[in-house]
């Protein structure tokens, strides 16, 4: 059942690219269980060989071959050469997603971690499964394999509840604090040059709120549909801004993502166990750059992966031994201006405008902002709040109660009705305002 409801969302945003995803899903499944019964080394190799290359190369073919050809078309232009004539095409919803987690499914298989599933509809359904088909979190296989056939077996009331609210929850983060806070980002980003000093720092503060409360919404909501028919998957955020060092806050953003790159390919590089420290940092390095070429096909992605490598480095060399000289306060202030200044580049839409952007401010030249109303403030005082509770005692218990998912009855009821308040208005907001996609659903 949940398979085909699986098939039918796709295939209601996307109907002629679901036929994509079922016929790769066809074929690596076979291949991988090829593979798994292969004895030699050399057939399972080529096997593994044929399956990630499959999937690379329609990730390549969709989201970076434009990318590649019209960047190729800059040299055989400056060379004097005809261009290379390239159509672009439409990019597969959440492509990038179910392609990392074709890609953990052969590969755990190929490392022996863990056993290849017997069933065809069972492997589809692990790819296609919709609450986080889009835009996450990346499952990887090891993690959810054994609860695929054997999750009916810890269904509970309790789940169906703590999965709702954490629906609910993450649907207010979007609805309440990003989308207002994102009407403005966008304002700011649209202005140029008539940007002032003032204009342009709330603008991006916004943006940076918008998009984790955007992202991080979201991921409560594909967490809370999946604990309601009795998955259970691990957290994508824990509490990001309040990170202390870069390194500390790659721990907290976008996890699923961040164990990915750890697993299959920081390692498989070398990760720490290599000769020499330049090894180590080149592999940050590649990690990193390889991180903002996945989100998207543009200059912007590369330069803003390259630019937390960069304080990945520089914390490596020296600067984590100099944090430890600084109150945590500090720490944190210094980590998320860092954090700030890099997603100008992830929001620009063009290299040129993220270069403005960034001049803008740091202009000291007038403070004024633009006009300001209900939305705004109180997006960002919400957003304030929620960013950073984590820094303090009562905040992490908070937290911890709200996402543990064990509550007492009366816990249960205050809860059931300030979530029932959150739909309602949550509802009335989707009803009159314009709509307004997760940022992640372009990755």
């Amino acid at each position: 059942m949940v398979l085909f409801a699986s098939i039918f969302f796709y295939s209601w945003g996307a109907p002629l690219f679901i036929f994509v995803i079922l016929g790769t899903t066809f074929i690596d499944f076979h291949l991988v269980k090829l593979m798994y019964a292969a004895r030699r080394n050399s057939v399972r190799r080529l096997l593994l060989v044929l399956s990630v290359s499959m999937n690379l190369g329609l990730l390549f073919y969709f989201k970076y071959a434009f990318f590649a050809i019209d960047n190729l078309n800059v040299l055989l232009h400056l060379a004097g050469a005809h261009n290379i004539l390239w159509q672009k095409v439409a990019l597969p919803i959440g492509i990038s997603f179910f392609t990392f987690e074709s890609l953990t499914y052969v590969v755990d298989v190929y490392r022996g971690v863990h056993a290849p599933l017997n069933k065809f509809w069972n492997y589809q359904l692990y790819i296609i499964l919709f609450p986080k088909l889009i835009a996450g979190p990346i499952v990887r296989y090891h993690d959810i394999a054994d609860q695929i056939e054997g999750r009916f077996e810890s269904e509970s009331v309790d789940k169906v509840l703590s999965g709702l609210y954490r629906f609910i929850i993450g649907l207010s983060k979007k609805i309440i604090i990003a989308n207002a806070l994102g009407a403005y980002a966008d304002l700011a980003f649209s202005w140029g040059n008539t940007l002032t000093f003032g204009d342009a720092w709330i603008g991006i503060l916004c943006y940076t709120f918008q998009i984790y409360f955007d992202f991080s919404g979201y991921s409560d909501m594909a967490i809370g549909i999946l604990r309601m028919i009795g998955f259970e998957i691990g957290e994508n955020f824990n509490q990001p801004y309040t990170a202390n060092s870069i390194t500390d806050f790659w721990r907290r953003w976008h996890i699923s993502l961040g164990q990915w790159m750890r697993n299959y390919l920081y390692i498989p590089l070398g990760g720490n166990q290599v000769s020499s420290k330049w090894r180590l940092y080149f592999n940050l390095w590649v990690v990193f750059l390889a991180s903002g070429l996945w989100h998207g096909a543009s200059w912007n992605f590369v330069i803003w992966g390259a630019y937390h490598g960069f304080w990945l480095v520089m914390e490596r060399a020296f600067l984590l031994k100099f944090y430890e000289r600084l109150w945590n306060p500090v720490r944190a202030v210094i980590t998320f201006f860092i954090v700030v200044i890099g997603w100008v580049f992830f929001r620009a839409d063009t290299l040129p405008g993220a270069v403005a952007y960034l001049h803008r401010l740091f202009t000291f030249d007038t403070f004024r902002i633009f006009e300001t109303n209900n939305d705004l403030i109180y997006g960002m005082i919400l957003a304030g709040i929620f960013s950073f509770m984590g820094l303090m005692a009562s905040g992490r218990r908070l937290i911890s109660f709200f996402y543990t998912g064990q509550y007492s009855n009366k816990a249960a009821v205050v809860l059931g009705i300030a979530c029932l308040a959150l739909l309602i208005f949550d509802i009335g907001a989707i009803a009159t305002k314009a709509f307004n996609p997760f940022i992640y659903f372009r990755f």
